[in-house]
């Protein structure tokens, strides 16, 4: 049997959903299930498990795409550098995303130099080719990506590349979802925790929110380990109880990676951060720290870098926030597709619009 087989049985999948029905038969209102990932929302839009959900259980979609919560102003910082002459090397989701000053396709159709990579060692490759000119790599990420971009700035001090530096703009996901719950117009009851930032950060991380009263899973991205998370957090609701359950212990720790963490504890310090539709968030975000602020594009360049203006009438901030869902936003579909996209969440692979567009619609 291939290891997959058993994440996707089709009798395991009918026993979970009697179950979930039943916990959401005994719920005296509907409850509203946050999954915090971009690949969950991916994975269960694919998998069609929205369609097996109860009347009272709603799935919310959060801010779990780290280039659609990355602000406008950010890319506009990425497209002065740009025009400018600097070599920008980015992950391809940024190429795409549009703001009111362009977009980093359009500014490389112009002439200027985009590259697209795969690793954040493909932008160091970038720097030893191009020793005469500044390479700047769009470090967007949730703490999964962060370790892997940052171990770059450890090379490049290495082996003296000082035509390198990265213009961050890292998040960190709990007080973001700390920030969600606190907002009066998001009705959020439990959350299905994030397993990549998760395996980096731990799954105690997320014991605050439990403590104040929302259950949180932490589940795989296969359709049982959403299935499975979605089920017992319907009973726990419905039970009156608040825990975190780790689900996914073939890969998360409660104390996560330390090793990551030791790296972000060297070379990372924790700033406020503005967030796409969540606005500007305390203590939200990772800059570099003294031992390698000469690596920031933003100290070095003398780069300011504000909220910005989005596209008239793009909703993807209300989208992130799970306040509404992709097909509702008035330029979902026509005016919006992902061959020409108004915001990010229709560009990104993880995000919520874009699964709505390949698989719900």
């Amino acid at each position: 049997m291939k290891y997959s087989d058993g994440f996707r049985d089709p009798a395991a999948a009918a026993y979970l959903t009697r179950r979930l029905q039943a916990a959401a038969a005994r719920m005296s209102r509907p409850m509203h299930l946050m999954e915090v990932c971009g690949t969950h929302t991916m994975a269960i839009a694919r998998s069609g498990l929205r369609q097996l959900m109860p009347p009272s259980i709603e799935l919310l979609s959060g801010p779990g795409c780290p280039v659609c919560v990355t602000p406008a102003g950010y890319l506009n910082a990425a497209l002065a550098l740009a025009r400018q002459g600097f070599i920008i090397a980015t992950f391809g989701d940024m190429v795409l995303v549009p703001a009111a000053s362009g977009s980093l396709e359009a500014v490389r159709a112009a002439g200027a130099a985009v590259e697209v990579c795969y690793s954040p060692e493909n932008a160091l490759h970038l720097a030893r080719a191009h020793p005469d000119r500044q390479v700047v790599f769009l470090a967007v990420g949730f703490e999964t990506t962060i370790a892997p971009i940052i171990t770059t700035i450890l090379s490049a001090r290495q082996n003296g590349i000082e035509n390198y530096s990265l213009l961050c703009a890292f998040k960190r996901i709990p007080p973001a979802l700390s920030a969600l719950v606190a907002d009066p117009e998001v009705s959020i009851d439990a959350f299905i925790c994030p397993p990549h930032v998760s395996a980096i950060i731990g799954s105690q991380a997320f014991q605050p929110f439990v403590a104040d009263g929302l259950p949180c899973v932490v589940a795989g991205f296969e359709p049982l380990d959403i299935l499975y998370a979605v089920t017992t957090l319907a009973e726990l609701l419905q039970a009156g109880r608040s825990e975190l359950i780790n689900q996914y212990e073939r890969v998360v720790r409660p104390g996560g990676n330390k090793r990551a963490l030791a790296l972000f504890e060297r070379l990372l310090t924790p700033v406020d951060a503005e967030w796409r539709g969540l606005g500007a968030i305390p203590d939200s975000g990772y800059g570099l720290a003294r031992d390698a602020a000469r690596y920031d594009a933003g100290e070095r360049f003398g780069l300011t870098v504000g909220p910005g203006l989005d596209r008239p009438a793009c909703r993807c901030g209300d989208v992130l926030k799970g306040k509404l869902r992709p097909d509702r936003c008035p330029l979902f579909g026509h005016a919006c597709t992902p061959i020409d996209p108004a915001g990010p969440c229709m560009v990104s692979s993880e995000g919520t619009c874009s699964a709505y567009f390949k698989y719900v619609q």
